[in-house]
């Protein structure tokens, strides 16, 4: 797929090395100097584009006529919406996605403005409170369908038994795939050879069985 991400921050940066490493072709566009420099360095040549991704003329470089998807996750949540409404209804990019920094907008980021998916992050906390969850076990970040599907984070915790073993040696249930290791900072795409240690946050997609197994195997 064809994807543009507007906003290279952590988020913009972790969707690219994620999204990359599957085989999609990714664009991501920023306007800040240092941040798109330290982008650069990260990514693939060419990925990067820097300028203002609420610019038709921008969008429009990076390839927005052959997008599949647009993600738009800049701090600023106009800048999003103008982003989401050009993408959609200009473009007419069949997948939307937008960011909302500021919980009072997330009664914007819908169909009408171009948005197909809204992220309100403050939403996502308030529903793993709800859950009862503890934050140092497993949490939603996004359920996917009525089938207990969801993208769900956990933390590896010290006297885990996971610490120092390899993806390989974990057994893991047909229901649990793990997506992404962060790791020092850094963002894994796991595979069999991938070590586990202490204070890995890991993202992964998961059934209830597969999330229930993830809750014991970190702690």
């Amino acid at each position: 797929m064809n994807i543009i991400i507007v906003g290279g921050g952590k988020t913009g940066a972790y969707l690219a090395s994620l999204l990359g490493s599957r085989g999609d072709t990714v664009k991501v566009i920023e306007s800040r100097k240092a941040v798109a420099e330290r982008l650069e360095q990260k990514l693939p040549a060419g990925t990067v584009l820097r300028g203002v991704g609420s610019s038709p003329d921008v969008l429009e470089q990076a390839g927005v006529l052959r997008a599949d998807i647009v993600i738009a996750v800049t701090g600023n949540d106009e800048v999003n919406l103008v982003v989401s409404m050009l993408a959609k209804m200009e473009y007419g990019v069949g997948r939307v996605v937008a960011r909302v920094n500021n919980p009072a907008n997330s009664w914007m980021f819908d169909a009408s403005m171009g948005v197909d998916v809204a992220i309100d992050q403050a939403e996502l906390i308030t529903r793993s409170v709800e859950e009862g969850l503890d934050m140092e076990d497993v949490f939603t970040i996004m359920r996917l369908g009525r089938d207990g599907h969801a993208i769900v984070q956990g933390e590896v915790r010290p006297r885990s038994g996971v610490v120092g073993k390899t993806v390989s040696q974990l057994s893991l249930p047909d229901g649990l795939v793990l997506v992404a290791v962060e790791h020092d900072g850094d963002i894994v795409i796991p595979n069999g050879s991938t070590v586990l240690a202490s204070g890995d946050r890991v993202v992964a997609f998961a059934n209830d069985e597969g999330r229930a197994f993830l809750s014991r195997a970190l702690q």
